[in-house]
């Protein structure tokens, strides 16, 4: 008999944007430490959901690690700045994955069937508007796919 219980419900997601991110080449830096680096740039790109839209501030980056095990750890660093000229800051962990082969397309920029890759994120939000608060105030989850020159993200507040 186990020792625990469940006496709560799960949360629910609600919906809150999705994101249509340009990426450019990767840069590989080669094998370090902990696997293989690379930096992949944000070029730009747009964003919109229920209550928020906007465009995707090029600048920013994503820096990646293949591990041994083959699953690449991300953290994406980038702004969002939303139709009425409001910024936020978003710092995008997660975990991307796939059978070898299906990895190795990836890697080379070729199109894959996104339902072969595991590709979750976990997005932090930094904003100074009031209006964006809300942001700030939660948890989130992504859901994403890679494309040879886009990632499409969309994300969910963990209610």
């Amino acid at each position: 008999m186990p020792r625990w219980r469940v006496t709560s419900t799960p949360p629910h997601l609600t919906f809150v944007m999705e994101l249509h991110v340009t990426v450019g080449v990767p840069l590989e830096i080669g094998r370090v430490a902990h696997g293989r680096r690379r930096i992949v740039p944000i070029l730009g790109g747009t964003f919109e959901g229920p209550s928020i839209r906007g465009r995707v501030v090029p600048g920013g980056a994503d820096w990646q690690v293949l591990r041994s095990d083959d699953v690449l750890e991300l953290e994406a660093r980038y702004v969002l700045e939303t139709d009425s000229g409001l910024t936020v800051y978003v710092r995008n962990t997660g975990l991307r994955h796939a059978p070898a082969h299906v990895m190795q397309d990836l890697l080379e920029g070729r199109d894959v069937n996104p339902a072969l890759v595991y590709f979750r994120t976990a997005p932090v939000f930094e904003a100074a508007a009031p209006d964006l608060q809300w942001l700030t105030k939660a948890v989130f989850i992504g859901d994403a796919e890679r494309h040879p020159r886009e990632v499409v993200l969309r994300v969910w507040r963990v209610e």
